[in-house]
């Protein structure tokens, strides 16, 4: 295995920093905004953030390293748990990842609705436009592999030239001064510790991707010393340009006009350059928010082949198409998932409640996978793989910020929280039944 790997230190990192930032960041600013009862719970929410993303990261990491197959954050589970907990957490990560995609949808028609006509556009117009483009990629990524990748080269470039805009923005000068009156906030009857909890739920959105590194266990050099080097440079590097991109929305927009809006950048590019920059800005980032949906459209039909391969799933799953060898039933099954949720859903902040209520299950389930094995890999200590420093303070603490969301989120919304529960059990259920029919018909053929 030595011999095949070929990520540096450098590599790595830019590997974790690019895991992370997402599209996430024009918008979910302004709902933790909303949600903090000043700047100062706001600020903290971001750094606690980026904190909680680095505890993971470093857990992730020693599993990957204890652990290193393709695909070992859906994997792990059935190593650690019972199977059928196995099953219903990787289904409810795939539904929170279709929610996910549907919401950073969203996110792009909120924007490119400031470049059509009129102001009479509505939560159920923007889903509309977020499923019209949901299905074009739909068909880009059933032209096969070749074209989605090329598609998702240009877009990831155009993604980070959107947040490099941002940060520019604060060595012009504001055509528009920031707004210094104070609105009336709803969140100024929250407690400190409720105001963070609930701010934190946009942030855990924007800092996902981190338990990715759970997949390179096995392909750095050195990973005892380089892994951490990378994951803490690489989150470090993240911290710092949120929080630019942040303190370049405080500074230019103005914290309690922040409270008001939802497409913050558009606001942020248009007190600066004005209607015309903010019209191009919007336009070049509805085109970015397209690689998110673009690279989830690639990647989660495969987790269900993989699912459907070693049994988890029903055999159509893994079928594909023999021109091009596309998924045809998983990205068809998986693009109805995320046109659903837009039916239903609608606006960004109850997608968002969703998927963080779904990850925190599968955030919570995975990282405790460490403490099993620690107990069973004993014998790969001391052989060069990364074994984290602090344990077991690390995993406890991502841990319990996990919790923390969560429990924000049942006393925010109860009912979202509800559904979610119902959704793990639901395939706990289809589980068994699903294995007791194979039992039958296998009983039944012998």
């Amino acid at each position: 295995m030595r011999g095949k790997q070929q990520l540096n230190l450098f590599s790595f990192t830019m590997i974790v920093v690019g895991l992370v930032i997402g599209m996430g960041i024009f918008r979910t600013a302004a709902t933790s905004a909303k949600d903090a009862i000043n700047p100062s719970v706001y600020f903290i929410a971001w750094l606690l953030g980026g904190f909680v993303a680095f505890c993971g990261a470093l857990t992730y990491a020693e599993i990957g390293s204890r652990y290193p197959v393709t695909g070992g954050y859906y994997k792990i589970f059935s190593v650690a748990y019972h199977p059928s907990i196995a099953f219903a957490i990787n289904c409810i990560i795939l539904i929170s990842n279709a929610a996910s995609l549907s919401g950073v949808a969203l996110i792009g028609s909120g924007y490119i609705v400031k470049l059509l006509p009129g102001n009479h556009w509505n939560d159920v117009d923007k889903a509309i436009i977020s499923a019209i483009a949901i299905v074009v990629f739909y068909g880009i990524n059933l032209m096969g592999l070749r074209m989605s990748a090329k598609a998702q080269n240009i877009l990831m470039l155009i993604k980070i030239g959107m947040i490099v805009v941002l940060i520019a923005a604060l060595f012009f000068p504001v055509t528009q001064p920031a707004a210094v009156q104070q609105a009336n906030d709803v969140t100024t009857n929250m407690s400190w510790i409720q105001s963070l909890g609930i701010s934190l739920i946009a942030v855990s959105f924007t800092y996902g991707g981190y338990q990715q590194t759970i997949n390179f266990g096995n392909e750095i050099n050195e990973p005892a010393k380089n892994m951490p080097r990378g994951i803490f440079m690489g989150i470090a590097i993240i911290i710092i340009l949120y929080l630019l991109v942040n303190y370049s929305y405080y500074k230019i927009i103005g914290f309690h006009q922040m409270k008001q809006e939802t497409e913050i950048a558009y606001v942020l590019i248009h007190n600066v350059f004005g209607v015309r920059g903010a019209e191009i800005f919007s336009f070049f980032l509805f085109v970015g928010v397209l690689s998110y949906v673009n690279a989830l459209l690639l990647s989660n039909p495969r987790v269900m082949y993989a699912m459907s391969d070693e049994g988890s799933l029903p055999k159509i799953f893994g079928k594909q198409s023999s021109k091009n060898q596309v998924l045809t039933v998983s990205l068809t099954v998986f693009t109805a998932m995320c046109i659903i949720i837009l039916v239903f859903a609608q606006t960004f902040e109850k997608i968002l409640n969703f998927t963080i209520f779904l990850d925190s299950f599968g955030m919570v389930g995975s990282s405790a996978t460490i403490f099993i094995l620690r107990r069973k890999t004993k014998h790969l200590d001391n052989t060069g793989i990364y074994k984290m420093k602090l344990y077991p303070l690390l995993p406890i603490i991502f841990i319990a910020a996990y919790v923390f969301v969560c429990v924000s989120i049942i006393i925010r919304t109860p009912l979202t929280a509800l559904v979610g529960v119902l959704v793990l059990a639901a395939f706990i259920i289809l589980y068994f039944i699903f294995h007791k029919k194979q039992h039958d018909s296998s009983t039944f053929t012998s």
